[in-house]
């Protein structure tokens, strides 16, 4: 059985780096073949009690506040801030795969970019792979990794999304949407109208056209590319929904005493929104995987991201 290597971020999660450290856990619990490097506060870390003979423990007690700015945080205590020292034992360690973090997405874009920037030297982006209406999958990219773009390197973030769908989900042409405020091509901000050409007469790119808010998620697009603001806001907004729609689901069955058939429904969006599961990002373009967990992620949500890594590795599907 081969065997894979996973350096974990421990520090930066809202819950605190226990929920990490229960994470990691399982997936040693879960995955006979999987080691851990684990980057945080030492004694934390040990009080964990996780069998030593699996794990690697990094000292590097900082983290970086969504107060700070990651670029200084970089300059000033790189030694001493996990996600950092995660990522560039990543780049060092020939036998990791890839790293799991649930901290400061900027900070984990600067690391990335220090110690794992690709050989074609394009800016990663932050993808995210989302259930569609179609029973198949959208790569949404960037998420918010990178907030300011500018027409060209949305046209990066296309490629990036394209080779991913084209790899992973093995679809020959993957289609390529940008998302606006409207389908026509006169649609959208100053950026989106001076992207749409490019991408249009973009050689390898399956260009379908302007992509609206609501349809995000229709199944129109395999690759719906966006800048990181907006980008976000559809990951988040789509989250937030799914969650409203399963508690007034809820609300109903037990005003109206359907609780039993209610509970189906609302398990079945449950399971296809599993956030848990659905919750880690991939830095697309960087030399090894890079996964961006939500900062709201708990143990189950570190246990799922491994198994997706090790997915991408044996070149299988996220969540197969």
């Amino acid at each position: 059985m081969e065997r894979y290597h996973i350096v974990i971020d421990t520090l930066g999660s809202d819950k605190g780096p226990e929920a990490i450290l229960e994470g990691a856990k399982l997936v040693l619990e879960e995955f006979e073949n999987i080691d851990v490097t684990l980057v945080g506060d030492e004694n934390v870390i040990k009080a964990a009690n996780l069998p030593s003979e699996r794990i690697k423990i990094i000292h590097a007690p900082e983290t970086v506040t969504n107060y700070d700015s990651p670029v200084e945080a970089f300059y000033n205590k790189k030694a001493s801030v996990s996600v950092f020292k995660a990522v560039e034992e990543c780049s060092k360690d020939s036998q990791a795969i890839g790293i799991i973090s649930a901290g400061n997405t900027g900070a984990l874009l600067v690391g990335t970019l220090r110690y794992l920037l690709n050989e074609k030297r394009q800016r990663p982006a932050l993808a995210a792979i989302l259930p569609n209406m179609q029973h198949g999958f959208t790569c949404l990219v960037d998420t918010g990794a990178s907030i300011d773009c500018g027409a060209t390197q949305l046209v990066e973030f296309a490629h990036l999304g394209t080779d991913f769908m084209r790899k992973l989900y093995r679809i020959e042409s993957p289609r390529v949407g940008l998302l606006s405020n409207g389908s026509e091509p006169t649609k959208g901000n100053h950026l989106v109208k001076e992207t749409y050409p490019l991408l249009a007469k973009e050689e390898g790119i399956n260009f379908v056209g302007n992509i609206e808010g609501s349809k995000a998620l229709s199944g129109m697009c395999d690759v719906l590319v966006a800048e990181g603001f907006a980008g976000n806001q559809v990951l988040k907004n789509s989250e937030g929904m799914a969650v409203n729609l399963i508690t007034e689901i809820i609300k109903f069955g037990k005003k109206t005493g359907n609780e039993e058939i209610t509970k189906q429904i609302a398990g079945y969006i449950m399971k296809t929104y599993d956030f848990e599961s659905l919750g880690a990002g991939i830095m697309l373009g960087a030399r090894k995987y890079v996964m961006k967990c939500r900062g709201s992620s708990g143990a189950m949500a570190i246990k799922n991201t491994a198994k997706i890594l090790v997915n991408i590795v044996n070149n299988k599907t996220f969540y197969e």
